[in-house]
């Protein structure tokens, strides 16, 4: 079985953008989460927590905090069960640390660097070398596909 695709992107818009789903879910009835934050991982952080490969070895990491309205995330733009960043989604640049490379970025709920339940997330292409004096970037080119 599977969802409808109109029903899909009504999934997604009221997570990611806090839009009530008409007899189903009313997002305002809550005390929702007004923002998600994003993760960058040096490894497939699937079936764990948003602390699972995360990148927290440079100096200055931290995740970054996005709206949960249709200004921080685009829902459904070029496809069905697709999300992006409305907006670049800057890192803290690195200010000492061991360079290396992010290869996944990860959508959760939790601003804290060692947990977070895991909304979505996916591999970085490009992938984002961090080193010093670089801000790693998401951009709104980078998609996450839910499937």
């Amino acid at each position: 079985m599977s969802f409808g695709s109109t029903f899909q992107n009504d999934l997604l818009k009221l997570i990611f953008n806090g839009t009530a789903i008409s007899l189903v879910a009313d997002n305002a009835l809550l005390t929702p989460s007004t923002n998600l934050y994003v993760s960058l991982h040096s490894a497939d952080p699937t079936g764990g927590t948003q602390g699972t490969n995360e990148t927290t070895g440079y100096t200055g990491y931290a995740r970054v905090a996005v709206a949960r309205t249709s200004s921080g995330w685009t829902v459904g733009s070029t496809a069905v069960n697709v999300v992006a960043p409305a907006i670049n989604v800057d890192f803290p640049q690195m200010t000492a640390g061991t360079s290396y490379t992010a290869t996944y970025a990860a959508i959760g709920l939790s601003s804290n660097s060692t947990s977070g339940k895991i909304i979505a997330s996916g591999a970085i292409t490009p992938s984002i070398a961090i080193q010093t004096n670089v801000i790693p970037r998401l951009t709104t080119a980078s998609t996450f596909t839910l499937s």
